[in-house]
């Protein structure tokens, strides 16, 4: 007997070739109907015998296409309506949007074998794609997931690529992207004065030979612009660094494929799958040398990719050395996407700038994953990743917007049982920045037609995104909620590794502000999803200058050394003293001792720095973390041995550290006896509070041994240790927990 059964899948099941591998797969077993993208997913209708239905539900799960990620399937079985063929019918844009934006997703295998035929007619055209790849949430403009609610309307496909599209055994059938060299995007090379100098085949063929002759070009990608140069040149490098206005922090690296990569790095085997993942991630590996120096200076990480758009690939077959590629932009500055933009502004950062014509609807930097504790984790989630979801253990009350913190920002949409997280907005500390980060969360909200009933935000009165969110929510009429930033850290921890129980919370970074007004940052807490109890924290020192000091290590030593010998302090011959003059140092002790803009932090952060500067590795500081990296790449794992240190009153006294480490003469072994005492003092607090799971959050745990050497000593002691796989320990991961808190929230 025929029946009808009606499928409703929810999850990233558009622009994953859903419908044509549906079509198929109905065709297949011989069943009558229809499927549609609709608001929410995808919708079936199929009719046929009950035992050809329920093998047509098994095999929809099973064989379903690569790229899709099916959230939920909703069935029933009804009397038939009387279907006479299979179709794919005009996607429907009703309802309210729960449908899931797939991320741009790298070029495919097959794509690429077409690529690089010079007897396909998409030979060597960098907007090649099928629905295994290519761009989606960069093009997309609204739901559902079709060519007319993409950037590619306003590119009619010719002959050929129409009867592609409308070919259910092509690979391209119902590929919105779909375009070739007569009717798709092409490339036009500029100069820095705004002049055509060449389009198509020529635009490419001149910007390999302007590479190859030690020009700096501005590329633009998937996501936005990237400024690329020949990686090997030390005088091509330094001018970019020059004329970004960047001084040391380090330039990612792309190379032509894993082969060249290992001529210049030491990837592990686990590092080698990340980098050929389909989301190509940046991935922070050893490096072995023959860069530029000024690649990653005083580093012996690389942050290294593979091409992952056409142009890349053909950029990179075209030369023989890899290319610094970095975003496009000022630093501290948005990612620039308009071609307008680029001619304005990246003029002065580039010798020429090659654009292309498909319109970037949204800006997503490059996302940066890194092997910590033998976890890959995720150190900046942006494309390749971004919007997918984040699955909760549990559905929320109320939808939530999380505006996340003001370093490294995300923000979160959250619903349901599900918390859509932002591309990388980066820091909310300048006009442009800010109005980037408003942009995007208009841009998100009205993708998903997204209204929040409640509006949560970071404790600190001075970031940018507190201020958006008080202004916003008056505007609005909406509860506001703040969350103190580390028990935010540890919920986005809990969520994203599915906990419900309470746990012991490890909440190491630089600041975060604190509810007795201080900055915090080396907090234990004792989380579930309510509420928070501040158990340990590190013995708080004075910040001296404020914040001055989290750009001078020598700062922070200074601080550590006034605590632990006063004004003795100034007649000790140590490097962090010989950094000042004799009458800056008699003033920086009267701040000391005074507390004038000399705030006080318990941040396992800052206590870095202060060991970077006290073992003459780095006084100042050019980037944000650059000292722990430094001090991380010394780490020896044969040094076993500890500094003593004292627990009592829920204070960990670093005193007895400190004065043991002045002591030390060789800095690897000094570093080493550092990070092994913070992993001890973590086994030492986790066995008083006696709580089985315990999670590390908090930009200090990007830390490799760090981390490691706590779920080493954590794990043999009978505990449980959870780390971030889907969002970053840093401040990036901050709006989920944010979210989560909002969500469950009681009295709202």
């Amino acid at each position: 007997m025929l029946e009808r059964l009606c499928v409703s899948i929810k999850g990233a099941v558009q622009g994953v070739g859903f419908r044509p591998f549906v079509y198929r797969l109905a065709k297949e077993l011989g069943l009558r109907g229809f499927v549609i993208n609709d608001s929410r997913g995808v919708y079936i209708e199929v009719e046929g015998e009950r035992r050809v239905l329920e093998e047509f539900l098994i095999k929809l799960n099973r064989e379903k296409p690569t790229l899709a990620r099916i959230h939920s399937v909703d069935f029933s079985f009804l009397q038939p309506a009387g279907y006479s063929d299979f179709e794919i019918k005009e996607s429907s844009d009703t309802g309210q949007k729960e449908v899931f934006v797939l991320p741009d997703m790298s070029t495919c295998e097959d794509c690429l074998k077409e690529l690089f035929d010079p007897s396909d007619r998409r030979y060597l055209y960098p907007f090649i794609n099928c629905t295994n790849c290519g761009p989606r949430f960069t093009i997309i403009d609204s739901l559902p997931y079709d060519r007319p609610n993409t950037t590619m309307k306003f590119f009619k496909m010719c002959y050929e690529c129409e009867r592609e599209y409308h070919e259910p055994s092509n690979r391209r059938f119902h590929a919105q992207p779909n375009a070739c060299p007569e009717c798709g995007p092409w490339l036009s090379l500029y100069s820095s004065e705004g002049k055509l100098i060449a389009e198509r085949d020529e635009a490419l063929t001149l910007t390999l030979k302007l590479l190859r002759d030690g020009k700096i070009v501005a590329v633009k990608g998937v996501g936005g612009f990237h400024l690329m140069c020949d990686a090997t040149r030390e005088e091509v490098v330094s001018l970019l660094r020059d004329r970004k206005r960047r001084k040391e922090k380090p330039f990612a690296v792309m190379f032509r494929d894993l082969s060249q990569l290992k001529k210049y790095a030491e990837p592990s085997e686990l590092e080698l799958l990340l980098l050929t993942l389909p989301e190509r991630p940046i991935v922070l590996t050893k490096y072995k040398g023959g860069l530029a120096p000024s690649v990653a200076p005083g580093l012996k990480r690389l942050g290294a990719f593979l091409p992952y758009s056409p142009l890349h690939h053909i950029l990179l077959r075209g030369l023989d050395f890899p290319l610094v590629a970095t975003s496009g932009n000022f630093s501290e500055e948005p990612i620039v996407i308009d071609n307008e933009e680029a001619l304005k502004g990246l003029s002065k950062l580039s010798d020429f700038i090659l654009l292309h014509n498909r319109d970037i609807k949204r800006r997503c930097d490059d996302s940066v994953v890194k092997v910590i504790g033998g976890v890959p984790t995720p150190i900046r989630r942006s494309r390749g990743y971004a919007p997918m979801p984040v699955g909760l253990p549990f559905s929320l009350k109320r939808k939530v917007l999380a505006v996340g913190g003001m370093l490294k920002n995300t923000f979160a949409l959250a619903f349901g049982g599900r918390v859509i997280i932002s591309q990388h907005v980066g820091d909310v500390e300048n006009l442009e920045t800010l109005k980037a980060f408003e942009e995007m969360v208009f841009d998100l909200m009205r993708l998903y037609e997204f209204e929040p009933e409640v509006v949560v935000c970071d404790m600190h009165p001075r970031y940018e995104t507190t201020r958006w969110a008080e202004g916003f929510s008056v505007e609005k009429a909406l509860p506001l909620v703040r969350v103190q930033h580390h028990f935010a850290h540890i919920l986005s921890c809990m969520a994203e590794n599915q906990l419900r129980d309470k746990v012991l919370g490890i909440a190491w970074d630089g600041t975060g502000y604190g509810e007795d007004g201080t900055l915090w940052g080396g907090e234990f807490l004792e989380c579930d999803y309510s509420s928070y109890m501040r158990l340990f924290h590190f013995r708080p020192f004075r910040l001296i200058g404020g914040e001055r000091a989290v750009k001078e290590p020598r700062r922070v030593a200074l601080s550590i050394l006034f605590e632990l010998f006063h004004e003795e302090a100034l007649d000790l011959d140590l490097h962090t003293l010989r950094c000042f003059e004799e009458k800056e140092l008699k003033n920086l002790y009267i701040a000391w001792k005074r507390g004038i803009n000399s705030p006080y932090t318990s941040s396992v952060g800052r206590l870095f720095d202060a060991v970077a500067s006290l073992l003459n590795i780095r006084h100042t500081l050019s980037y944000e973390g650059q000292a722990s990296m430094m001090l991380e790449d010394l780490y020896d794992y044969s040094v076993k041995d500890t500094y003593p240190f004292e627990l009592k009153d829920g204070i960990i006294d670093w005193k007895l550290m400190f004065l043991a480490l002045i002591e030390e003469r060789e800095p690897v072994r000094a570093v080493s006896r550092f990070i092994n005492t913070l992993a001890h003092i973590c086994l030492r607090v986790a066995q008083e509070v006696s709580l089985e799971r315990v999670c590390l959050s908090g930009g200090v745990m990007q830390n490799d041994p760090l981390v490691s050497k706590i779920k080493e000593l954590l794990e043999s002691a009978g505990f449980r240790v959870y780390t971030h796989q889907k969002v970053p320990p840093n401040d990036g991961g901050l709006s989920l927990g944010q979210a989560v808190f909002g969500g469950l929230a009681e009295g709202l």
